[in-house]
């Protein structure tokens, strides 16, 4: 059983780091996979969130204070057309395969992983925070791993028993454990570490955050800094957020404002205890985003203060689009537990997912805009050149990989430890990075469940529950408000066949979508049969 070191200790940790470094302390190492390193080889951190909307941040139009990732925009390049895959596994499956979910499977059942490709090209590689793929992390490439093996956990202790620090179990009753500010803990450590025993070798983190995911969980004074901002509702909210990134340029005249969900009550329509509650439920929520903030910044601080940000290249984004969910209120209720409580399970619930995914219409899980676009932030000091610039190049998490790898100087066939592997669909993102057209892809493809989508130029095709196709043209309607497939049947024909193609290709056969359809509790579509959304009402005697 492993134990964390408390937060106050890691200032011991800072400490030690520069003294090693300014020493030059250099550790000779017998590992076989280690390569001569290059210098202009960077350093690179990986943030990926989990469950957080297009519109979550500062920078991309939200209220809530993100200072430090607002920083890493300034300084680099912001993405809005730069897709995940919808939900948590496949997300984290393409990552860490740089292929299609179905090509690898959930969990990557097959092919290599980031971590041993990185690790196989030289590089020190740590995984942090949520894993919820197969094995243990230092099995598939990873020299050192915290985080749960699982795909949620609570935030205050007791946390989930798949914890673990490398392959030890992980146990702690510090009452002043946080999850999020854990991780950043242990990446600071791990950095650290692998500096002092050798300054010249270069590391990959992939930092997995569980926040904003339920359960809705926040330090106390996070919380009460955003009691009180949502009694407005979640129309006017929606309406700042949509305002405010038209003025930064997140979105052009082209990305209309979605119309209202028909399966969403209207906020007038709520009891002062529905709106109670409400404000309380997106109050944790904007609490836990603030708090990553601030573990973000906390960790490029001290990585600034010693002198290791010259060459060193973050990423962050989201594994999908905000979560409608609503599923334990009545529990949590009849627990006495509010929405932040240590213990709760609270979710943000139908009316804050709509506003966290602004101007986009649906959810996580879904293959329309809202379920599917994530903020993206690359910051690369004296490397991205076009600072501040909001680049719309359509791209996908299948492309995070070819950009390791191209940095790395890594070959992917190296990770294949003699097993052919399949070759990699997505393209380098360096391009872009440089101020440059990137040559796009033909086509990116979509599916979970019975939701499933192709984009291919302008065009997009995607289905909700398993109903008919819908069509639009993303240059002209990037909210997708209008449905074009009846003016245009055989673009729809075409679109159609070259997603049955490709799902057919990836997954050995024919798509079914009764195969796996969506229970009826789960169905989003916002237009028509979409389940009702029905706000919970605070207790007199929680209040």
């Amino acid at each position: 059983m492993s134990s964390l070191p408390r937060r106050f200790s890691m200032q011991s940790v800072r400490l030690c780091l520069l003294p090693a470094l300014s020493l030059g302390i250099l550790v000779s190492t017998t590992d076989a996979t280690d390569k001569q390193v290059a210098p202009s080889r960077p350093d690179i951190i990986y943030i990926l969130a989990d469950d957080l909307g297009f519109s979550d941040l500062g920078c991309f139009g939200s209220e809530i204070s993100t200072p430090h990732l607002d920083r890493l925009a300034t300084e680099g390049i912001r993405m809005n057309q730069f897709y995940n895959a919808s939900k948590c596994e496949p997300t984290r499956a393409s990552i860490m395969s740089g292929h299609y979910w179905p090509v690898t499977g959930l969990g990557v059942q097959r092919g290599a992983t980031i971590g041993e490709v990185m690790r196989t090209a030289g590089y020190a590689t740590f995984a942090l925070g949520k894993w919820h793929l197969n094995a243990n992390p230092t099995n598939r490439g990873f020299d050192r791993f915290f985080g749960h093996l699982s795909g949620a956990s609570a935030f205050f202790p007791p946390i989930s028993d798949s914890f673990r620090l490398d392959k030890k179990p992980f146990k702690t009753k510090d009452p002043e454990f946080y999850v999020t500010d854990a991780v950043t803990d242990y990446a600071l450590q791990f950095i650290k570490e692998s500096k002092a025993a050798n300054p010249e070798k270069p590391y990959f983190m992939y930092l997995a955050y569980n926040s904003p995911h339920n359960p809705l969980q926040a330090p106390r004074a996070d919380i009460e800094k955003y009691k009180g901002t949502y009694l407005k509702g979640w129309e006017a909210v929606r309406q700042e957020r949509y305002e405010r990134m038209q003025a930064i340029g997140i979105l052009g005249a082209e990305a209309k404002l979605s119309a209202h969900p028909s399966n969403l009550p209207r906020w007038d329509s709520l009891s002062t205890a529905q709106k109670q509650l409400e404000d309380l439920r997106m109050a944790v929520y904007a609490g836990m985003i603030d708090n990553l903030d601030q573990n973000v910044g906390r960790l490029l601080s001290s990585l600034t203060q010693h002198g290791l940000d010259d060459n060193l290249l973050v990423i962050f984004m989201s594994d999908n689009g905000g979560s409608p969910y609503s599923r334990t209120d009545a529990v949590m209720l009849e627990k006495n537990t509010l929405p932040g409580d240590p213990g709760s399970n609270w979710e943000i619930g139908m009316g804050w997912a709509n506003v966290s995914n602004t101007p986009f219409r649906l959810y996580k899980r879904n293959q329309h805009e809202g379920g599917i676009s994530t903020p993206f932030i690359a910051w690369w000091p004296r490397h991205i050149t076009n600072q501040n610039e909001i680049n719309s190049q359509p791209a996908h998490i299948i492309d995070l990989l070819p950009t390791f790898m191209e940095l790395a100087g890594a070959d992917y066939k190296d990770a294949g430890k003699g097993k052919a592997l399949p070759p990699l669909p997505g393209k380098s993102l360096l391009p872009i990075f440089k101020g440059e057209t990137r040559e796009p892809h033909a086509s990116l493809y979509f599916q979970l469940f019975d939701h499933r989508a192709i984009r291919s130029g302008d065009w997009k095709l995607t289905a909700v529950d398993g109903k008919a196709w819908e069509l639009y043209n993303l240059a002209q309607d990037r909210s997708e408000t209008t449905d074009l497939s009846s003016e245009y049947p055989e673009r729809v024909q075409q679109l159609s066949e070259n997603w049955e193609t490709w799902w057919s290709e990836a997954n050995g056969k024919a798509y079914n979508p009764k195969r796996n359809p969506t229970p009826a509790a789960h169905l989003r579509d916002d237009r028509s049969g979409g389940a009702f959304y029905t706000p919970t009402a605070l207790p007199n005697h929680l209040k």
